[in-house]
């Protein structure tokens, strides 16, 4: 019987060995690989704002970041401002939509402030079908260009089929709806940043203490 005990007590101690080595070698990778998944990150919401405000330059130009929240939605959108001195170039929001067939995507929509129209959107993050709702990306189908230079104001943001102005992918009608809801949520967005910039007057963007100053 103590025999036994003991070769039970050896397992025991072995896989807890194991399992703390285990836990050290993920721990250890995850700190090595945090950094630089960051800094892709980073760098793909930078490429998306200067895709989408063109007319921005990060050399000479700078952002301001702010949060929002929007009335009945738990999650908050996080809105970029480019400025050129003190002059507002255009706003760049990041939106989401939990709608999509690959259960969420996340895009950053481009508006221009004297017009209020799209000034060009940038997907950041999806899991939708390769061939079918991957093409909301403009590098796989011209789907989401269908936005550019209008005012999301002024238009019925559902797919045809659903009584709307958009015209759906082709065979990919809940990614294309999920498109819109993402647009919808982060023109929304756009909407009470301009209103509490006072652009609506002027081009210039008073500082809140809400706002942070980034590097993108």
């Amino acid at each position: 019987m103590a025999a036994k005990e003991s070769s039970l007590l050896k397992l025991v101690l072995s896989l807890t060995l194991v399992s703390l080595f285990a836990a050290a070698a993920l721990a250890s990778v995850y700190v090595i690989t945090k950094e630089p998944i960051e800094q892709a990150a980073l760098k793909k919401k930078s490429d998306a704002i200067q895709a989408i405000i063109q007319s921005y330059n990060p050399e000479s130009g700078h952002i301001q970041s702010e949060v929002v929240n929007i009335e009945g939605e738990e999650e908050p959108i996080t809105v970029h401002i480019a400025y050129q001195d003190e002059t507002v170039l255009g706003i760049a929001v990041e939106t989401f939509t939990n709608k999509a067939f690959g259960g969420r995507f996340d895009i950053m929509v481009g508006f221009d402030v004297e017009k209020d129209i799209v000034t060009g959107t940038e997907v950041l993050k999806h899991a939708e079908t390769p061939g079918l709702g991957d093409k909301i990306d403009k590098k796989k189908d011209n789907f989401s260009t269908q936005f550019n230079g209008k005012n999301l104001a002024e238009l019925n943001l559902k797919v045809k089929k659903e009584g709307g102005d958009v015209d759906a992918i082709t065979a990919a009608t809940i990614s294309s709806s999920a498109f819109c809801d993402a647009l919808d949520r982060g023109h929304k967005a756009y909407l009470l940043v301009k209103e509490k910039l006072n652009l609506n007057s002027d081009q210039t963007g008073s500082e809140s203490n809400k706002n942070e100053e980034v590097t993108l």
